[in-house]
């Protein structure tokens, strides 16, 4: 295939189709290795000028699916992550979640007092000499990311609670942070910016190797949007109850039979969430 065939990106930009991109993102779902391979072969045969991103995507996880239903779902973790809305409340416990299996303790919408004003804080995590606020910054559209105002407000209010925070008895061995969570992904002078105060950046794929998408994997705490064997009403249902994860679902199966779920069903959605709740 002509290697200088143009896609389309979420962004509007054109680039030219690299089938190792594909090939490292299919990687992520822990399929086989023959099955990732033929997937990106068959893809690459279907690429046409201007295809979008979306659209092969679409190409690549329906073939997935049909091999392996739990590798699709760990393929659709990006998408999965978009589909927690339409609020932010659930991104907000999915952070909470992820903070607490990393040994912090955590509270999930909070009200804060700050030196002049009360702040609503959506995750408050401490562990050990460790204090800090996170914001959660929740879209659900991928075109969508957070600019520099987003770390300058945020750490306009962090500064605010950290001078309270710091007359409170004890603080004074702590180390305070503020920091932001998005399931998109920062510009680079919003990158720049929290540097330099030193806020706590997380995004999709930030920092390397440490963003969300390999934390989410490492813990295994896949959100139950990432599900194949559910319908999108279903999904709907649990995120109303204030389940989010994967393993809510496989800790708690009685859920299933609350919404309304056909018995028959739930064997293959209770063994598609325990393998989704394995860390790696």
């Amino acid at each position: 295939m002509n290697k200088s065939v143009l896609i389309k990106k979420y962004s509007g930009e054109y680039e030219a189709f690299d089938v190792n991109k594909l090939i490292n993102s299919l990687r992520r779902s822990r399929a086989d290795e023959d099955i990732i391979q033929d997937i990106a072969r068959k893809v690459q045969e279907q690429i046409e000028e201007g295809m979008t991103t979306k659209k092969i995507y679409q190409l690549a996880f329906k073939m997935l699916k049909r091999k392996s239903r739990v590798s699709a779902s760990k393929y659709k973790l990006k998408k999965a992550l978009m589909e927690l809305g339409p609020t932010g409340f659930p991104f907000e416990k999915l952070v909470g979640q992820l903070l607490a299996h990393e040994g912090f303790d955590t509270e999930v919408d909070v009200i804060v007092q700050g030196n002049c004003v009360q702040h609503e804080i959506d995750v408050i995590a401490q562990k050990d000499n460790n204090h800090y606020m996170i914001e959660c910054k929740y879209h659900s559209d991928q075109g969508r990311v957070c600019n520099v105002k987003i770390p300058l407000y945020i750490n306009s209010r962090f500064l605010d609670v950290e001078k309270n925070w710091e007359r409170q008895k004890g603080h004074d061995t702590k180390l305070h942070k503020g920091g932001v969570y998005t399931n998109t992904r920062f510009t680079s002078d919003a990158v720049q910016y929290g540097k330099c105060v030193g806020l706590l950046l997380t995004s999709w794929d930030y920092p390397m190797d440490n963003g969300l998408k390999d934390r989410i994997d490492k813990a295994g705490l896949h959100p139950l949007t990432a599900l194949t064997t559910l319908t999108k009403a279903e999904k709907s249902k649990l995120l109303d109850k204030g389940i989010v994860l994967c393993k809510e679902l496989h800790e708690n199966p009685a859920l299933l039979e609350q919404i309304g779920v056909d018995k028959k069903r739930h064997k293959n959605i209770l063994a598609d969430s325990k393998e989704l709740c394995q860390s790696t």
